[in-house]
């Protein structure tokens, strides 16, 4: 289902400028003293309009995701250099201290998205079978192997689903479009849920210590390095920032294909994939700066900047939603619904039963659902220290992935009418 109209603005350079007028309009109104303003914010966060207004000019035909170079360029340039400055402060061993629950909270929502495939078509198959049955070569199912590729690792998983069950092209691109709209509107109440975490905390009667002892940490060492930055203190953030960017690019240009060439099978691991590498470089290279000297930079403002990317980001990921798209073809984009469901609630059902904060019911979905590219705005959104704990998880997505979501297609090819 591929978008053929242009949009109104097809000038990245313009709608760059819209974007970060719109994340300017947002903080600037979020931190005004207005009463008004002030309760808005109480009720809907910031980092959910930074992702819903350009979702809404997307859907409007104003910008567009599809016609636009943008996400390419905040994915492979600004996020590595925004985990890298996020995590150029981060204490390993207080983050270390978070404890098992959650890898718990991960594996659930992997467990979750497994068994929801399958159910959500047993489901249909009751009330609306023509919804989940397709045509030869084009059945429902074999198209849902790639959105279960896609929720539980990525896009290189959701390639290897799409080759080992035979996905026709029209249902493929079909589906890409289900994995999108549900996937991102999944985004989008979680971030709601940021603003509501301590409520929902209560609700799942959670531990929070642990989480709240690293946060308060990290806001104790900042402020004790906090100092007014000079141009040297900028351009040297900046220097760690894209200079760590540039060393992911060069060692992602020479590991993922050396191991394509001799290693094939490693594909489905997303080991053959550049961007994997990419994050992973970035996040290892701003772990071990976060040993050295390179730390004291978080006073001068190292995870502010970082952050700037990573809004920049989530402006660029609201581009690729169109809301409208729900419309054409409604009977799928209600299975992908249901098949949501299932997973969040096997995630909350879990952390009730672990008391397990909220922090790692988002992160964890998110790891699974979204990736490396948003895991660690829905870390960040709550503390941007724990950006990392979002792309750790992640990372293990990607190795899940193919595993993950070849059992689920089985299990959905066992059930489908």
């Amino acid at each position: 289902m591929e978008e053929t109209t242009a949009p109104l603005i097809t000038n990245d350079a313009v709608v760059f400028g819209i974007l970060i007028v719109i994340l300017a309009a947002v903080f600037g109104t979020a931190s005004s003293k207005r009463t008004g303003w002030q309760k808005f914010y109480s009720i809907v966060p910031t980092v959910l309009l930074c992702y819903f207004i350009p979702s809404i000019l997307n859907s409007m035909g104003i910008i567009s995701g599809a016609h636009s170079k943008l996400y390419f360029v905040a994915s492979r340039y600004l996020l590595p250099a925004s985990l890298v400055l996020l995590t150029v402060s981060v204490d390993l061993k207080e983050i270390m201290k978070l404890g098992p629950k959650a890898l718990i909270m991960f594996f659930a929502g992997t467990v979750g998205i497994v068994l929801g495939g399958p159910l959500a078509i047993l489901l249909f198959s009751v009330v609306a079978p023509d919804v989940v049955t397709g045509t030869p070569g084009q059945e429902v199912w074999r198209g849902m192997t790639a959105i279960a590729g896609s929720w539980i690792g990525g896009g290189a998983n959701q390639t290897a689903m799409r080759e080992v069950f035979g996905v026709g092209g029209e249902m493929f691109s079909t589906m890409v479009t289900v994995d999108i709209l549900i996937g991102n509107l999944w985004l989008a109440f979680l971030l709601y849920g940021t603003g509501r975490a301590e409520k929902i905390d209560k609700f799942l009667k959670s531990d929070t210590s642990a989480i709240e002892e690293v946060k308060k940490k990290i806001e104790t060492y900042r402020l004790s390095i906090m100092r007014v930055p000079n141009m040297s203190d900028t351009l040297m953030i900046l220097a760690v920032g894209f200079g760590v960017t540039g060393l992911s690019h060069f060692g992602a240009d020479i590991i993922a294909p050396w191991i394509g060439e001799n290693f094939p099978g490693l594909e489905e691991y997303s080991l053959t994939s550049g961007f994997f590498w990419i994050v992973v470089i970035a996040t290892t290279l701003g772990l071990l700066l976060s040993f050295t000297k390179a730390r004291n930079l978080e006073g001068a403002g190292a995870s502010r900047l970082g952050s700037v990317f990573l809004y920049i980001l989530v402006a660029t990921i609201g581009m690729e939603m169109n809301l409208l798209a729900i419309f054409e073809n409604p009977g799928l984009f209600l299975v992908g619904f249901v098949w949501i469901l299932f997973h969040i609630t096997i995630m909350l059902v879990v952390a009730k039963l672990i008391k397990a904060p909220f922090f790692f019911v988002a992160v964890g979905s998110q790891a699974n659902v979204g990736g490396a590219a948003s895991a660690p705005i829905v870390a960040s959104a709550f503390n941007p220290s724990l950006a990392p704990v979002g792309v750790l998880l992640a990372v293990l997505g990607y190795a899940a992935g193919t595993y993950g979501a070849y059992l689920c297609g089985l299990m959905m090819q066992a059930v489908a009418p």
